[in-house]
C-alpha cells in the first residue's frame, strides 16, 4: 500500500525545481486543455487510488505541455526527492501524471542504472589518472 503524498510536499519540491505553479482548480484541471495555457507550468490535485490511499495527479499545462511533463518527472524522481512518477492510472490524461512515493526496490533499481550509465565514464577518468601518475613518477626522477 502506497504512502498518502501531499499536494502542497509535490507543489513545493516542483517550485524548487523551477517550475512555474499555475494553481489550477480542480475542474480546470479535469477539462483536458493543457496547450491553452500561455505560460508553461503544472498544477496539482489529490487522487484516490483504488486501495484507497490519497495521492497526487500533477499535470503539466502551456504551449510546451510535453517537456513541462518531463521535467515534472525528473524533478520527483531525483534520488533525494524519492517519488514514483507514472501515467499508468485509470483516469489520468496524457498530460497528467501519478505521483507516489518509491518504494526501496525502485530506489534500489535507480540507484544500480545510475550506476551503470556512470560507470564507462568512471573507468576513462580512472585510467586517465594512472596515466597522469605514470608519467608523473616518471618525470620526477628527472628533476
Amino acid at each position: 500500500m502506497p504512502r498518502v503524498t501531499r499536494q502542497h510536499t509535490v507543489a513545493h519540491h516542483l517550485v524548487q525545481g523551477g517550475l512555474i505553479d499555475l494553481k489550477l482548480t480542480e475542474a480546470a484541471q479535469k477539462k483536458d486543455q493543457p496547450g491553452l495555457y500561455r505560460a508553461d507550468g503544472f498544477s496539482v490535485r489529490s487522487y484516490r487510488a483504488p486501495d484507497g490511499t490519497l495521492l497526487t495527479v500533477a499535470g503539466a499545462y502551456g504551449p510546451d505541455w510535453v517537456m513541462t511533463r518531463a521535467e515534472i518527472r525528473h524533478r520527483l524522481q531525483q534520488p533525494y526527492i524519492r517519488y514514483t512518477v507514472t501515467d499508468d492510472a485509470p483516469g489520468i490524461a496524457d498530460h497528467e501524471q501519478l505521483v507516489r512515493w518509491a518504494t526501496a526496490e525502485e530506489l534500489r533499481a535507480r540507484r544500480r542504472e545510475a550506476a551503470a550509465r556512470q560507470a564507462p565514464v568512471l573507468a576513462l577518468i580512472r585510467h586517465q589518472e594512472r596515466e597522469q601518475d605514470a608519467a608523473d613518477a616518471g618525470q620526477s626522477a628527472l628533476f
